[in-house]
């Protein structure tokens, strides 16, 4: 099952779960489906997150072209709520956010094209996260802002002193100081 989001271009997936006695099986990703429903997004890379803690947040991270990334976020293990955000310039929702409640027992995924924020916080213990991205990681193109900027008021449902941050999305800019490289236009 294909979902528009509030945000253009950021799609919830659900694919189709086969249950018995057993448990159950899904096609979590397959070109063929996603281009006929007009998603033709090419992934590159496979990428898979560990978090011990409740309240670990990961983001607000993006990489800027010629690295530019689209993302399709999975759980593998336990829950999460996933943010995007739209930083393309002239967009009517430049600076809006949209949080999905990802799990393993729901088994959606959310696609998150280039022109967005990512980042995602946990909302149970050892949660694992898998995403595919459609660029490689290039270190010399990523940018981050930070999760807990005012302009952005993102309900993260954890207390910003409680979050659990790497030393870097600690460090990671405001958004009002956020010059991106995206515009809607390039991005359409």
């Amino acid at each position: 099952m294909i979902e528009e989001t509030g945000l253009h271009g950021v799609i919830q997936i659900t694919p189709r779960r086969f249950s018995d006695g057993r448990g159950h099986f899904s096609e979590t990703y397959n070109a063929d489906y996603l281009a006929a429903e007009g998603i033709t997004t090419a992934f590159v890379q496979d990428n898979q997150s560990y978090s011990r803690d409740i309240g670990t947040i990961r983001g607000l991270h993006f990489q800027a072209p010629p690295a530019a990334q689209a993302k399709l976020v999975r759980v593998l293990q336990g829950e999460i709520l996933d943010v995007a955000v739209d930083i393309r310039q002239g967009s009517p929702t430049f600076g809006k956010w949209i949080g999905v409640t990802l799990s393993a027992e729901l088994g959606n995924q959310l696609l998150i094209p280039a022109g967005f924020l990512h980042g995602f916080v946990t909302r149970t213990p050892d949660c694992m996260v898998a995403y595919k991205c459609s660029a490689t990681y290039a270190p010399a193109t990523e940018g981050a802002v930070r999760f807990d900027d005012p302009n952005l008021a993102i309900d993260w449902g954890v207390p910003a002193e409680k979050a659990v941050l790497s030393d870097k999305d600690a460090a990671a800019g405001s958004f009002a100081d956020l010059k991106s490289p995206f515009t809607l236009e390039a991005t359409a």
